[in-house]
């Protein structure tokens, strides 16, 4: 007979830091270009010239989009599944036929083994022609079965499950439960040691892809006992094991045809053979999975940038107002050059991070999540300002417009389905926290004990000897740099001249330095309470990285002679963009609301501003704010569902 489930672990927010740390990546290994460029050094030689796929990794790619093009065109409605909420299963059916549920899997496995960088040409390419889609392949090889045993998973794991992932089977990862986000040390579900199986009860919230899947990736608690070190751990476990049910197919306001539920286990029997690395691992298992799986939503946001560039091209000649088509106007013009020159950095973006990642060479970890951070900001931006330019019609669902004699152009759509990018995989306000923390790295290796109230004097002391070595070398280095030369980034200079940003860039490098050292020392153990100022900090970087991508890809297509002089225009003109954000960033470091909004935060929660919220009708239904999650037997019936 298993033990008694765990009980809900009660954490201080000091344990919950803790737990988090013991899960990240404690070394760099490989060098890494954003972490250069928060310390202040301007590594342009890390992504420049831009690294390129082999030629048969091209090829390979090239025809799998090939194929995948013509089935989206031709098996894919878009429209179809918003309006139902669902992905036919011949739709899904005809995915596996053509081993689009295998993209990232080894060949010797029965995958196609595309590259990261035509995975994401993919995941592109099928969202544009249905979101729900892309979410769903998405979902299955990002964070699903296939990449934690890619990076984690024994061989006879992998033998096992990869070839099943690759051509039938669906896989979903569950981590999320009603009461924990992105806080992992309260997790509740349990997996307790019984012979050689685990008993696995519990709860799990928002399992995209758990209403269908065949497998899934369950992160559980195993407590700590003799032979067992306990912890959070990562378990591959088969959907139709007795004791899963899935309660309920969440709906939401974008995203209709997912499948996202709510799953629930019992008295769960998984086998030891099915846990993927040691007990306690499960957190850098996911962390680790997620420096790569981030990248599809950027996938997602660079297909949204490139329809809304076209239908604002389209529609913005075809309207007139006061005599001339919109686009004529400087107000509607502004929003174009905005969505033209910032689709052209995401894909920059998004390329060169996961060439990187195909390369192996860099550390992408803080890469890959500014580059879901910036995207899925800059994504929503612009769907936003296409519904601007649409006016009513941006507003109006697609079916309205068709069924009055318009084109069905799905822009209110598009702006519900993007809104989650921000939420999904880290919130940005997760993601500037977590980026936070590895650009400060540096800094807490070498001075970070001197601010823990739980090291000892002699420690302390330690620490500052180690902390003046290392200030001594590199506070000097901040004060010039290559940033004020001007012939320096000189190949960037053609008929349109880059250089200029570059060397703003390497100035902008040194001054988030500056300004995150002159912080520390003015907060130190109060710092991580900052978090606006971090998350300012962040969106520096993120502005900084897309500014260097922007302007390496251009001189990449310039080189190649692939539409060399219009990249170079759109670079500039992002820069241009950049910048302006740039210089409000760096103000609002030290000019800010942020000691005022924390007054009136207290006071609202206090009662203090209650009579603001008179004179309305709350429409909100009755019920508690979370749901119930005690593990037990489900008292639902089962919405699982298999597609074959």
């Amino acid at each position: 007979m298993s033990a008694p489930p765990l009980k809900k672990p009660v954490v201080t927010e000091r344990e919950a830091r803790q737990v988090a740390e013991a899960a990240r990546e404690q070394d760099w290994r490989k060098p890494s270009f954003a972490k250069e460029l928060f310390l202040g050094r301007f590594r342009l030689d890390l992504i420049h010239p831009h690294p390129l796929p082999a030629d048969e990794a091209v090829r390979r790619g090239e025809q799998f989009l090939a194929k995948l093009r013509e089935f989206c065109e031709t098996r894919v409605d878009g429209a179809l599944i918003e309006r139902e909420a669902r992905i036919p299963d011949e739709v899904v059916a005809g995915l596996k036929e053509l081993g689009a549920l295998g993209m990232k899997i080894d060949p010797k496995y029965g995958g196609l083994g595309l590259t990261q960088v035509y995975y994401n040409k993919a995941l592109a390419l099928v969202g544009s022609a249905s979101p729900a889609v892309g979410v769903l392949l998405s979902a299955h090889q990002s964070i699903g079965v296939p990449q934690p045993l890619k990076l984690f998973g024994t061989d006879e794991q992998k033998q096992r499950f990869l070839p099943r992932c690759a051509r039938t089977d669906i896989s979903a990862f569950l981590l999320t439960e009603p009461d924990v986000g992105s806080d992992p040390a309260r997790l509740a579900t349990s997996a307790v040691p019984d012979g050689d199986d685990y008993v696995l009860d519990g709860v799990k919230l928002w399992t995209t892809n758990g209403v269908v899947a065949d497998l899934l990736v369950v992160m559980a608690r195993v407590p700590r006992s003799e032979g067992h070190k306990g912890g959070i751990t990562a378990f591959v476990v088969e959907a139709d094991s007795p004791g899963i049910t899935v309660e309920h197919r969440n709906a939401f306001m974008g995203l209709r045809g997912i499948e996202n539920g709510v799953t629930r286990f019992h008295q769960v029997r998984v086998p030891a053979a099915n846990r993927v690395g040691p007990e306690g691992a499960g957190l850098k298992i996911a962390l680790t999975t997620l420096n790569t799986g981030r990248l599809s939503l950027p996938a997602s946001c660079v297909a949204a940038g490139k329809w809304s560039l076209k239908i604002a091209r389209e529609w913005s000649a075809a309207r007139e107002q006061w005599g001339r088509p919109i686009a004529g106007h400087e107000a509607v013009g502004a929003k174009i050059s905005f969505i033209a020159a910032t689709t052209f950095a995401l894909e920059a973006v998004l390329d060169l991070s996961s060439q990187m990642a195909d390369e192996d060479r860099n550390d992408i970890r803080i890469e890959g999540a500014l580059a879901k951070l910036f995207a899925s900001e800059m994504g929503w931006r612009m769907a936003d300002e296409l519904v601007q330019i649409r006016g009513g019609r941006g507003f109006e669902t697609a079916d309205s417009l068709a069924a009055r004699g318009e084109r069905a152009v799905p822009a209110e759509q598009v702006l519900r389905d993007l809104r989650i990018n921000r939420i999904f995989e880290g919130s940005t306000e997760i993601m500037h926290l977590l980026i936070a923390r590895e650009a400060v790295d540096a800094h807490l290796s070498v001075a970070g004990d001197l601010i823990d109230p739980d090291k000892s004097l002699q420690e302390k002391a330690r620490a500052g000897a180690n902390a003046g070595v290392f200030y001594a070398k590199w506070l000097p280095r901040l004060v010039a740099g290559p940033g004020q030369l001007p012939n320096s980034f000189t190949e960037f200079k053609h008929e349109v001249d880059l250089s200029p940003h570059l060397r703003q860039v390497e100035r902008y490098s040194r001054k988030l330095a500056r300004s995150t050292f002159y912080a520390m020392s003015r907060w130190q153990g109060r710092m991580e309470t900052k978090q606006n100022f971090l998350g300012r900090i962040v969106d520096i970087g993120a502005e900084l990285f897309a500014m260097s991508a922007a302007c390496v890809r251009a001189e990449l297509l310039r080189s190649r002679g692939e539409h060399g002089r219009e990249a170079y225009q759109l670079a500039d003109v992002f820069c241009r963009q950049s910048r302006i954000r740039v210089e409000e960033l760096f103000s609002r470091l030290w000019s800010n609301t942020d000691a005022l909004d924390h007054k009136v935060v207290k006071g609202v929660l206090a009662g203090t501003y209650e009579w603001l919220e008179q004179g309305i009708v709350d429409p909100s239904g009755e019920g508690p704010w979370i749901a119930d999650a005690t593990p037990g037997p489900s008292e639902h019936e089962n919405v699982h569902r298999t597609i074959r």
